[in-house]
Protein backbone atom coordinates (compact mmCIF):
# COMPACT_ATOMS: atom_id res chain seq x y z
CA UNK A 1 0.00 0.00 0.00
CA UNK A 2 1.04 3.64 -0.31
CA UNK A 3 2.59 4.88 2.92
CA UNK A 4 4.50 7.98 3.96
CA UNK A 5 8.28 8.30 4.18
CA UNK A 6 9.50 7.43 7.68
CA UNK A 7 11.28 10.29 9.45
CA UNK A 8 13.37 9.55 12.51
CA UNK A 9 13.15 11.36 15.83
CA UNK A 10 16.63 12.84 15.61
CA UNK A 11 15.93 14.49 12.23
CA UNK A 12 12.56 15.80 13.41
CA UNK A 13 14.14 17.10 16.60
CA UNK A 14 16.67 19.07 14.55
CA UNK A 15 13.91 20.63 12.46
CA UNK A 16 11.97 21.60 15.56
CA UNK A 17 14.97 23.20 17.23
CA UNK A 18 15.92 25.03 14.02
CA UNK A 19 12.33 26.31 13.69
CA UNK A 20 11.92 24.66 10.29
CA UNK A 21 8.89 22.92 11.75
CA UNK A 22 6.66 23.63 14.75
CA UNK A 23 5.35 21.05 17.20
CA UNK A 24 1.80 22.04 16.24
CA UNK A 25 2.56 21.45 12.55
CA UNK A 26 4.11 18.08 13.35
CA UNK A 27 1.06 16.92 15.30
CA UNK A 28 -1.22 18.13 12.51
CA UNK A 29 0.83 16.24 9.93
CA UNK A 30 0.65 13.04 12.00
CA UNK A 31 -3.10 13.49 12.33
CA UNK A 32 -3.45 13.86 8.55
CA UNK A 33 -1.47 10.66 8.04
CA UNK A 34 -3.64 8.84 10.58
CA UNK A 35 -6.79 10.00 8.85
CA UNK A 36 -5.50 8.76 5.50
CA UNK A 37 -3.95 5.44 6.45
CA UNK A 38 -5.71 4.21 9.56
CA UNK A 39 -8.93 3.09 7.81
CA UNK A 40 -6.86 0.50 5.91
CA UNK A 41 -4.31 -0.42 8.58
CA UNK A 42 -6.35 -0.08 11.80
CA UNK A 43 -3.14 0.72 13.69
CA UNK A 44 -4.88 3.15 16.05
CA UNK A 45 -7.96 2.52 18.15
CA UNK A 46 -8.31 6.23 18.90
CA UNK A 47 -6.43 9.50 19.10
CA UNK A 48 -7.10 12.86 20.76
CA UNK A 49 -5.88 15.59 18.41
CA UNK A 50 -7.16 18.41 20.61
CA UNK A 51 -5.20 17.18 23.62
CA UNK A 52 -2.06 16.66 21.51
CA UNK A 53 -2.30 20.13 19.95
CA UNK A 54 -2.69 21.72 23.39
CA UNK A 55 0.48 19.93 24.52
CA UNK A 56 2.27 21.02 21.32
CA UNK A 57 1.41 24.66 21.97
CA UNK A 58 2.98 24.48 25.42
CA UNK A 59 6.02 22.34 24.60
CA UNK A 60 9.54 23.21 25.74
CA UNK A 61 11.81 22.61 22.73
CA UNK A 62 14.90 22.59 24.94
CA UNK A 63 13.90 19.20 26.35
CA UNK A 64 15.37 15.98 24.86
CA UNK A 65 12.11 14.93 23.18
CA UNK A 66 10.56 18.38 22.98
CA UNK A 67 7.65 18.46 20.51
CA UNK A 68 7.93 14.84 19.31
CA UNK A 69 4.65 12.86 19.09
CA UNK A 70 4.88 9.28 20.37
CA UNK A 71 2.12 6.66 20.04
CA UNK A 72 1.27 4.58 23.11
CA UNK A 73 0.08 0.99 23.10
CA UNK A 74 -3.46 0.63 24.43
CA UNK A 75 -2.35 -1.24 27.58
CA UNK A 76 -0.26 1.68 28.93
CA UNK A 77 -2.25 4.22 30.93
CA UNK A 78 -2.56 7.80 29.68
CA UNK A 79 -4.40 10.17 31.99
CA UNK A 80 -7.88 11.04 30.71
CA UNK A 81 -7.68 8.75 27.68
CA UNK A 82 -9.24 5.32 27.05
CA UNK A 83 -7.00 2.42 28.08
CA UNK A 84 -8.89 -0.60 26.85
CA UNK A 85 -6.23 -3.22 26.14
CA UNK A 86 -8.15 -3.72 22.87
CA UNK A 87 -10.79 -5.58 24.88
CA UNK A 88 -14.51 -5.29 25.31
CA UNK A 89 -13.86 -5.94 29.00
CA UNK A 90 -12.37 -2.43 29.35
CA UNK A 91 -14.26 -0.66 26.56
CA UNK A 92 -15.49 2.12 28.90
CA UNK A 93 -12.34 2.51 31.02
CA UNK A 94 -10.60 5.90 31.03
CA UNK A 95 -7.21 5.99 32.74
CA UNK A 96 -7.21 8.07 35.96
CA UNK A 97 -3.43 8.47 35.91
CA UNK A 98 -0.36 8.33 33.67
CA UNK A 99 1.90 5.30 33.60
CA UNK A 100 5.42 6.13 34.76
CA UNK A 101 6.68 5.63 31.19
CA UNK A 102 4.17 8.21 29.96
CA UNK A 103 5.10 10.61 32.79
CA UNK A 104 8.72 10.34 31.67
CA UNK A 105 7.79 10.94 28.04
CA UNK A 106 5.98 14.11 29.05
CA UNK A 107 8.86 15.17 31.31
CA UNK A 108 11.22 14.83 28.34
CA UNK A 109 8.90 17.01 26.24
CA UNK A 110 7.30 14.29 24.11
CA UNK A 111 3.61 14.39 23.17
CA UNK A 112 1.77 11.09 23.71
CA UNK A 113 -0.50 10.86 20.67
CA UNK A 114 -2.66 7.92 19.67
CA UNK A 115 -3.79 4.71 21.35
CA UNK A 116 -2.19 1.93 19.32
CA UNK A 117 -4.15 -1.23 18.52
CA UNK A 118 -2.94 -4.53 19.94
CA UNK A 119 -3.85 -8.13 20.60
CA UNK A 120 -6.33 -8.17 23.46
CA UNK A 121 -4.55 -7.90 26.82
CA UNK A 122 -1.30 -8.38 24.85
CA UNK A 123 -2.16 -12.03 24.15
CA UNK A 124 -1.26 -12.86 20.58
CA UNK A 125 1.43 -12.60 17.95
CA UNK A 126 -0.55 -11.51 14.89
CA UNK A 127 -2.51 -8.39 15.81
CA UNK A 128 -5.73 -10.25 15.06
CA UNK A 129 -7.03 -10.74 18.61
CA UNK A 130 -8.43 -7.23 19.10
CA UNK A 131 -12.01 -6.35 19.93
CA UNK A 132 -11.51 -3.38 17.59
CA UNK A 133 -10.49 -5.45 14.58
CA UNK A 134 -7.20 -6.78 13.22
CA UNK A 135 -4.23 -4.55 12.42
CA UNK A 136 -2.80 -4.86 8.89
CA UNK A 137 0.82 -4.90 7.78
CA UNK A 138 1.79 -1.71 5.86
CA UNK A 139 3.98 -3.71 3.46
CA UNK A 140 1.13 -6.03 2.51
CA UNK A 141 -2.35 -5.44 3.92
CA UNK A 142 -3.11 -9.14 3.57
CA UNK A 143 -0.33 -9.99 6.03
CA UNK A 144 -0.23 -9.75 9.80
CA UNK A 145 1.93 -7.00 11.33
CA UNK A 146 2.90 -9.24 14.24
CA UNK A 147 1.82 -8.80 17.82
CA UNK A 148 0.91 -8.02 20.36
CA UNK A 149 2.27 -4.49 19.72
CA UNK A 150 0.74 -4.61 16.26
CA UNK A 151 -0.56 -1.05 16.05
CA UNK A 152 2.65 0.47 17.40
CA UNK A 153 4.79 -1.31 14.79
CA UNK A 154 2.41 -0.71 11.88
CA UNK A 155 2.02 2.99 12.71
CA UNK A 156 5.79 3.58 12.77
CA UNK A 157 6.38 1.47 9.65
CA UNK A 158 3.71 3.36 7.71
CA UNK A 159 5.10 6.75 8.71
CA UNK A 160 1.98 7.70 10.65
CA UNK A 161 3.97 8.49 13.80
CA UNK A 162 7.77 8.70 14.29
CA UNK A 163 7.95 6.31 17.27
CA UNK A 164 5.78 4.31 19.64
CA UNK A 165 5.74 2.52 22.97
CA UNK A 166 4.87 -1.16 23.10
CA UNK A 167 5.07 -3.95 25.62
CA UNK A 168 7.02 -7.19 25.29
CA UNK A 169 6.01 -10.30 27.25
CA UNK A 170 7.38 -12.96 24.91
CA UNK A 171 8.48 -10.98 21.86
CA UNK A 172 5.57 -8.57 21.46
CA UNK A 173 7.84 -5.63 20.52
CA UNK A 174 10.55 -7.47 18.59
CA UNK A 175 8.33 -9.75 16.48
CA UNK A 176 6.06 -7.01 15.05
CA UNK A 177 9.17 -4.87 14.52
CA UNK A 178 10.61 -7.70 12.41
CA UNK A 179 7.39 -8.21 10.44
CA UNK A 180 6.97 -4.47 9.77
CA UNK A 181 10.61 -3.50 9.13
CA UNK A 182 11.31 -1.22 12.09
CA UNK A 183 13.57 -1.34 15.16
CA UNK A 184 12.06 -2.97 18.26
CA UNK A 185 13.85 -2.75 21.61
CA UNK A 186 13.00 -4.75 24.74
CA UNK A 187 15.20 -3.56 27.60
CA UNK A 188 16.28 -5.58 30.64
CA UNK A 189 13.42 -6.55 32.93
CA UNK A 190 13.18 -3.75 35.49
CA UNK A 191 14.97 -1.15 33.38
CA UNK A 192 11.70 0.70 32.56
CA UNK A 193 8.98 0.96 35.20
CA UNK A 194 5.89 -1.19 34.65
CA UNK A 195 3.70 1.08 36.79
CA UNK A 196 0.65 1.86 34.69
CA UNK A 197 1.20 -1.06 32.29
CA UNK A 198 -1.86 -3.32 32.48
CA UNK A 199 -0.49 -6.69 33.57
CA UNK A 200 -0.53 -9.79 31.40
CA UNK A 201 2.30 -11.83 32.96
CA UNK A 202 3.98 -9.69 35.60
CA UNK A 203 7.32 -11.52 35.73
CA UNK A 204 7.72 -11.27 31.95
CA UNK A 205 6.13 -7.96 30.87
CA UNK A 206 8.42 -5.08 29.91
CA UNK A 207 7.69 -1.80 28.16
CA UNK A 208 9.74 -1.33 24.99
CA UNK A 209 10.09 0.98 22.01
CA UNK A 210 9.41 0.84 18.26
CA UNK A 211 11.38 3.30 16.18
CA UNK A 212 12.67 4.00 12.68
CA UNK A 213 16.34 3.57 13.64
CA UNK A 214 18.66 2.48 16.45
CA UNK A 215 19.61 6.05 17.33
CA UNK A 216 15.94 6.80 18.02
CA UNK A 217 15.70 3.71 20.24
CA UNK A 218 18.62 5.00 22.31
CA UNK A 219 17.03 8.46 22.55
CA UNK A 220 13.69 7.08 23.76
CA UNK A 221 15.29 4.61 26.16
CA UNK A 222 17.27 7.44 27.74
CA UNK A 223 14.04 9.25 28.60
CA UNK A 224 12.18 6.20 29.90
CA UNK A 225 14.71 4.61 32.27
CA UNK A 226 15.26 5.06 35.98
CA UNK A 227 14.14 3.57 39.28
CA UNK A 228 10.49 3.99 40.22
CA UNK A 229 9.37 3.51 43.82
CA UNK A 230 5.84 2.72 42.57
CA UNK A 231 7.08 -0.46 40.86
CA UNK A 232 8.54 -3.09 43.19
CA UNK A 233 10.34 -4.74 40.25
CA UNK A 234 11.98 -1.51 39.10
CA UNK A 235 15.76 -1.89 39.14
CA UNK A 236 18.04 0.44 41.09
CA UNK A 237 20.53 0.76 38.25
CA UNK A 238 22.37 3.83 37.00
CA UNK A 239 21.15 5.14 33.65
CA UNK A 240 24.13 5.42 31.29
CA UNK A 241 24.32 7.48 28.12
CA UNK A 242 22.83 4.89 25.78
CA UNK A 243 23.94 6.74 22.66
CA UNK A 244 27.56 7.10 23.81
CA UNK A 245 28.87 3.99 22.00
CA UNK A 246 26.62 3.94 18.95
CA UNK A 247 29.45 4.76 16.57
CA UNK A 248 32.13 2.63 18.26
CA UNK A 249 31.57 -0.37 16.02
CA UNK A 250 32.01 -4.06 16.83
CA UNK A 251 35.68 -4.61 16.03
CA UNK A 252 37.05 -7.19 18.46
CA UNK A 253 33.61 -8.02 19.85
CA UNK A 254 32.72 -11.71 20.29
CA UNK A 255 29.19 -12.44 19.14
CA UNK A 256 27.61 -15.84 19.70
CA UNK A 257 25.41 -17.60 17.15
CA UNK A 258 23.47 -20.42 18.85
CA UNK A 259 23.51 -23.60 16.82
CA UNK A 260 19.89 -24.12 17.90
CA UNK A 261 18.93 -20.92 16.04
CA UNK A 262 20.32 -22.06 12.67
CA UNK A 263 17.41 -24.39 12.08
CA UNK A 264 16.03 -26.18 9.05
CA UNK A 265 12.65 -24.95 10.29
CA UNK A 266 13.53 -21.36 9.39
CA UNK A 267 12.17 -19.94 6.15
CA UNK A 268 14.78 -19.27 3.44
CA UNK A 269 14.29 -15.50 3.89
CA UNK A 270 15.10 -15.83 7.60
CA UNK A 271 18.22 -17.89 6.95
CA UNK A 272 19.33 -15.35 4.37
CA UNK A 273 18.76 -12.49 6.81
CA UNK A 274 20.77 -14.27 9.49
CA UNK A 275 23.65 -14.93 7.09
CA UNK A 276 23.55 -11.29 5.98
CA UNK A 277 23.91 -10.24 9.63
CA UNK A 278 26.84 -12.61 10.16
CA UNK A 279 28.58 -11.23 7.06
CA UNK A 280 27.91 -7.63 8.09
CA UNK A 281 29.30 -8.10 11.59
CA UNK A 282 32.36 -10.06 10.44
CA UNK A 283 33.13 -7.42 7.82
CA UNK A 284 33.34 -4.87 10.64
CA UNK A 285 35.76 -6.93 12.68
CA UNK A 286 33.47 -8.90 14.99
CA UNK A 287 34.21 -12.53 15.78
CA UNK A 288 31.19 -14.78 15.24
CA UNK A 289 31.44 -17.98 17.25
CA UNK A 290 29.09 -20.91 17.58
CA UNK A 291 27.49 -21.36 20.99
CA UNK A 292 24.81 -23.64 22.39
CA UNK A 293 21.62 -22.77 24.25
CA UNK A 294 20.50 -26.35 24.88
CA UNK A 295 17.16 -25.56 26.51
CA UNK A 296 15.86 -23.46 23.61
CA UNK A 297 13.27 -26.02 22.54
CA UNK A 298 11.83 -26.20 26.06
CA UNK A 299 11.55 -22.42 26.38
CA UNK A 300 8.22 -22.06 24.55
CA UNK A 301 6.46 -24.65 26.72
CA UNK A 302 7.89 -23.09 29.87
CA UNK A 303 6.91 -19.61 28.74
CA UNK A 304 3.30 -20.44 27.92
CA UNK A 305 2.75 -22.28 31.20
CA UNK A 306 4.16 -19.39 33.24
CA UNK A 307 2.53 -16.65 31.15
CA UNK A 308 -0.90 -18.28 31.20
CA UNK A 309 -0.67 -18.97 34.93
CA UNK A 310 0.16 -15.34 35.66
CA UNK A 311 -2.53 -14.16 33.24
CA UNK A 312 -5.22 -16.23 34.93
CA UNK A 313 -4.27 -14.61 38.22
CA UNK A 314 -3.97 -11.05 36.88
CA UNK A 315 -7.22 -11.19 34.93
CA UNK A 316 -9.25 -12.65 37.81
CA UNK A 317 -10.06 -9.07 38.89
CA UNK A 318 -12.18 -8.53 35.76
CA UNK A 319 -15.36 -10.12 37.03
CA UNK A 320 -18.09 -7.67 36.07
CA UNK A 321 -18.44 -6.44 39.66
CA UNK A 322 -15.15 -4.85 40.68
CA UNK A 323 -13.70 -4.12 37.25
CA UNK A 324 -14.65 -4.22 33.62
CA UNK A 325 -17.61 -5.09 31.44
CA UNK A 326 -20.70 -6.20 33.31
CA UNK A 327 -23.37 -8.41 31.77
CA UNK A 328 -26.97 -7.65 32.53
CA UNK A 329 -28.31 -9.10 35.77
CA UNK A 330 -30.35 -12.29 35.84
CA UNK A 331 -32.20 -14.27 38.44
CA UNK A 332 -29.35 -16.78 38.71
CA UNK A 333 -27.33 -14.69 41.13
CA UNK A 334 -23.85 -13.20 41.35
CA UNK A 335 -22.08 -16.28 40.02
CA UNK A 336 -24.00 -16.01 36.78
CA UNK A 337 -23.00 -12.34 36.43
CA UNK A 338 -19.35 -13.33 36.85
CA UNK A 339 -19.61 -16.11 34.26
CA UNK A 340 -21.54 -14.12 31.65
CA UNK A 341 -19.46 -10.96 32.09
CA UNK A 342 -16.20 -12.83 31.53
CA UNK A 343 -17.66 -14.91 28.69
CA UNK A 344 -18.85 -11.83 26.81
CA UNK A 345 -16.10 -9.44 27.90
CA UNK A 346 -13.06 -11.54 26.93
CA UNK A 347 -12.11 -12.72 23.44
CA UNK A 348 -11.37 -16.33 22.51
CA UNK A 349 -7.58 -16.15 22.88
CA UNK A 350 -7.77 -14.52 26.31
CA UNK A 351 -10.26 -17.14 27.51
CA UNK A 352 -8.04 -19.90 26.14
CA UNK A 353 -5.05 -18.64 28.12
CA UNK A 354 -7.05 -18.08 31.31
CA UNK A 355 -8.29 -21.68 31.12
CA UNK A 356 -4.76 -23.01 30.51
CA UNK A 357 -3.39 -20.92 33.36
CA UNK A 358 -6.10 -21.98 35.79
CA UNK A 359 -5.49 -25.61 34.87
CA UNK A 360 -1.72 -25.56 35.48
CA UNK A 361 -2.22 -23.84 38.86
CA UNK A 362 -4.97 -26.20 40.02
CA UNK A 363 -4.58 -28.85 42.68
CA UNK A 364 -2.70 -31.89 41.47
CA UNK A 365 -1.20 -30.13 38.46
CA UNK A 366 0.84 -27.30 40.00
CA UNK A 367 3.96 -29.42 40.54
CA UNK A 368 3.58 -31.28 37.26
CA UNK A 369 3.37 -28.13 35.14
CA UNK A 370 3.95 -24.75 36.79
CA UNK A 371 6.77 -25.80 39.14
CA UNK A 372 8.55 -27.67 36.34
CA UNK A 373 8.15 -24.70 34.01
CA UNK A 374 9.86 -22.48 36.56
CA UNK A 375 12.75 -24.96 36.75
CA UNK A 376 13.07 -24.88 32.96
CA UNK A 377 13.04 -21.07 33.12
CA UNK A 378 16.04 -21.22 35.45
CA UNK A 379 17.83 -23.54 33.01
CA UNK A 380 17.16 -21.17 30.09
CA UNK A 381 18.61 -18.28 32.12
CA UNK A 382 21.62 -20.42 33.03
CA UNK A 383 22.29 -21.19 29.35
CA UNK A 384 22.59 -17.47 28.63
CA UNK A 385 24.67 -16.82 31.75
CA UNK A 386 27.17 -19.50 30.72
CA UNK A 387 27.44 -18.10 27.20
CA UNK A 388 28.16 -14.61 28.49
CA UNK A 389 30.55 -15.95 31.15
CA UNK A 390 32.51 -17.67 28.36
CA UNK A 391 33.30 -14.30 26.82
CA UNK A 392 30.43 -13.78 24.38
CA UNK A 393 29.35 -10.12 24.52
CA UNK A 394 26.24 -10.35 22.32
CA UNK A 395 24.10 -13.17 20.93
CA UNK A 396 22.74 -13.08 17.38
CA UNK A 397 19.68 -14.90 16.11
CA UNK A 398 16.45 -14.70 14.15
CA UNK A 399 13.36 -12.98 15.52
CA UNK A 400 10.80 -15.37 14.04
CA UNK A 401 11.09 -18.53 11.93
CA UNK A 402 9.17 -16.97 9.01
CA UNK A 403 8.27 -13.56 7.58
CA UNK A 404 4.78 -12.22 8.33
CA UNK A 405 2.13 -14.87 7.60
CA UNK A 406 -1.18 -14.06 5.95
CA UNK A 407 -4.02 -12.61 7.99
CA UNK A 408 -6.54 -15.09 9.35
CA UNK A 409 -4.42 -18.04 8.28
CA UNK A 410 -6.76 -21.01 8.59
CA UNK A 411 -4.03 -23.63 8.36
CA UNK A 412 -2.30 -22.68 11.64
CA UNK A 413 -3.40 -24.12 14.98
CA UNK A 414 -2.91 -22.16 18.23
CA UNK A 415 0.00 -24.49 19.05
CA UNK A 416 1.75 -23.70 15.75
CA UNK A 417 1.26 -20.01 16.40
CA UNK A 418 2.76 -20.36 19.89
CA UNK A 419 5.79 -22.24 18.54
CA UNK A 420 6.62 -19.27 16.30
CA UNK A 421 7.80 -17.49 19.48
CA UNK A 422 10.74 -19.87 19.92
CA UNK A 423 13.42 -17.21 19.34
CA UNK A 424 11.85 -14.37 21.36
CA UNK A 425 10.53 -15.92 24.58
CA UNK A 426 13.98 -16.93 25.97
CA UNK A 427 14.95 -13.27 26.47
CA UNK A 428 11.81 -12.69 28.55
CA UNK A 429 12.32 -15.84 30.60
CA UNK A 430 15.87 -14.70 31.39
CA UNK A 431 15.00 -10.99 31.70
CA UNK A 432 17.61 -10.02 29.09
CA UNK A 433 17.65 -6.96 26.82
CA UNK A 434 17.08 -7.69 23.13
CA UNK A 435 16.59 -5.73 19.94
CA UNK A 436 15.19 -6.48 16.47
CA UNK A 437 16.93 -4.77 13.55
CA UNK A 438 15.42 -4.86 10.03
CA UNK A 439 17.50 -6.41 7.26
CA UNK A 440 17.73 -4.89 3.74
CA UNK A 441 15.74 -7.54 1.91
CA UNK A 442 13.32 -7.06 -0.94
CA UNK A 443 9.83 -8.36 -0.37
CA UNK A 444 8.46 -8.91 3.12
CA UNK A 445 10.45 -7.38 6.00
CA UNK A 446 12.63 -9.70 8.09
CA UNK A 447 14.53 -8.70 11.21
CA UNK A 448 17.41 -10.22 13.10
CA UNK A 449 17.82 -10.14 16.85
CA UNK A 450 20.67 -9.27 19.19
CA UNK A 451 20.67 -10.11 22.92
CA UNK A 452 22.99 -8.79 25.64
CA UNK A 453 23.68 -9.47 29.34
CA UNK A 454 21.49 -7.80 31.94
CA UNK A 455 21.64 -3.99 31.85
CA UNK A 456 24.08 -3.97 28.93
CA UNK A 457 21.78 -1.98 26.63
CA UNK A 458 24.71 0.25 25.64
CA UNK A 459 26.55 -2.71 24.09
CA UNK A 460 23.30 -4.00 22.59
CA UNK A 461 22.62 -0.69 20.85
CA UNK A 462 26.24 -0.50 19.70
CA UNK A 463 25.91 -3.87 17.96
CA UNK A 464 22.54 -2.96 16.47
CA UNK A 465 23.91 0.35 15.16
CA UNK A 466 26.80 -1.49 13.52
CA UNK A 467 24.36 -3.74 11.68
CA UNK A 468 22.28 -0.76 10.65
CA UNK A 469 25.33 1.09 9.26
CA UNK A 470 26.43 -1.96 7.29
CA UNK A 471 23.03 -2.11 5.59
CA UNK A 472 22.52 1.58 4.78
Amino acid sequence: MSTFPKTNLVALRRKLVDRQLSAVELVQECERRMQRLNPALNAFISWDTERALLAAQQVDLSLPLGGLPIAVKDNICCLGEPTRCASRMLESFVAPYDATAVVRLRTAGAIPFGRANMDEFAMGSAGENSAFGATHNPTDENRVPGGSSSGSAAAVAAGMIPAALGSDTGGSVRQPASHCGVVGLKPTYGRISRYGLVAFASSLDQIGTLTVCVQDAALLLQALCGHDAQDSTSARQPVPDFAAELTDGVRGMRIGLPKEYVSSGNAPEVQAALQSAVDALESQGAEICEISLPHTEAAVASYYIIACAEASSNLARYDGVRYGYRASASSDGTGDIYARSRTLGFGEEVKRRIILGTYVLSGGYYDAYYARAQKVRALVARDFARAFADGVQLILGPVAPTPAPKLHAQDMTPLQIYLADIYTVPANLAGLPAISVPTPQSGLPVGVQLLAPHFEETSLLRGAAALERAWT
